[in-house]
């Protein structure tokens, strides 16, 4: 794979984070309400006391300066320190980001692993599979995260008691117990999206004319079915499962809340209602960068699929 390649991808990855903290810092900076306000509590203080307060967080520097001074220190691993509770942000996000990138990750492997075989199941199988795998994937992408959470609690930790219905364990196997379900509530719509593309595709391609003219030529069902279907089929797909990936540390926040666990949904909530800037700031930040990492991720394994994209952007 040309290095430029490479190269173009990672400095559109580091034009997107610059572009996105600036928007991120203005956000904040213009939404109603201030800082000052939430760390007096209500209580009347004198103009001499809110000035300090202004002064020791650097509330009354120009926009410009602020964002660089942040942006400066965030380059650092520098994030700040909480308003709400003193904290410095990177231990909070460093308590509670494995949480959502284990959430996240088992929810990954849900969509990859069940979203693409049950495609594939569905495109090359037909009859009562295939109808089955179309119902199952209808139901799949129209039940909201929210309830698809409450439904599958009500049913495996309520009713059969085999998942916990909270929390989100100690240790990697008590940890993988506990988010199963949330996990599974969180992959669903996603699941459900990337085994209907699947299968549409995988079906496109048992019909093309280049798979049709490797059976006539005699080759082997078994690399007619690897090298020219499910290999084709797999440029659309990609490109949909890494969408889908990307979105799900934000989804993450709705299935942290109803399964009430310690992750950095709940976090940045308590942090948007206390006008915490240095949490949300971070927050934003790692949302943005974790989607531009993985649609980088999905460019690479588009050209390493399809050597027309890699070859493109050689030129």
């Amino acid at each position: 794979m040309p290095l430029i390649f490479v190269v173009r991808r990672l400095a559109a990855l580091i034009g997107v984070l610059i572009v996105s903290s600036f928007l991120v810092f203005a956000a904040m900076y213009a939404a109603p309400g201030s800082p000052e306000n939430f760390l007096v509590q209500g209580r009347t203080v004198t103009p001499e006391v809110l000035a300090a307060i202004r002064k020791q967080y650097s509330l009354d520097d120009p926009f410009f300066v602020r964002f660089w001074n942040w942006f400066t220190n965030v380059l650092q691993g520098n994030f700040g320190q909480s308003l709400s509770n003193r904290q410095d942000v990177g231990d909070l996000l460093a308590n509670r980001l494995p949480t959502t990138l284990t959430l996240v990750l088992l929810a990954a492997i849900l969509i990859v692993v069940l979203g693409i075989a049950l495609g594939v199941i569905g495109g090359l199988r037909d009859g009562v599979a295939d109808k089955i795998i179309i119902l199952g994937s209808n139901v799949g992408f129209a039940v909201p995260t929210f309830f698809a959470a409450l439904i599958l609690m009500s049913i495996f930790s309520v009713g059969l008691g085999w998942f916990p219905v909270f929390g989100s364990g100690v240790g990697v196997v008590d940890r993988i117990w506990h988010l199963t379900l949330p996990a599974l509530a969180l992959a669903l719509p996603s699941l459900a999206v990337v085994a209907r593309i699947t299968r549409t595709a995988i079906r496109e391609e048992r019909h093309s004319e280049h798979a049709v003219m490797a059976s006539a030529r005699g080759v082997p069902a078994r690399l007619v079915l690897g090298r020219h279907i499910i290999r084709n089929s797999m440029l659309p797909v990609s490109t949909v499962v890494g969408v889908h990936i990307a979105g799900l540390i934000a989804g993450a926040f709705v299935v942290e809340y109803a399964f009430t666990l310690d992750g950095i949904g709940t976090l940045l909530v308590n942090a948007v209602q206390k006008k915490d800037f240095a949490v949300v700031q971070a927050i934003a930040i790692i949302l943005v960068a974790a989607f531009g990492i993985i649609n980088l991720l999905v460019d690479l394994l588009y050209a390493s699929i399809d050597p027309r994209v890699r070859l493109g952007a050689a030129r």
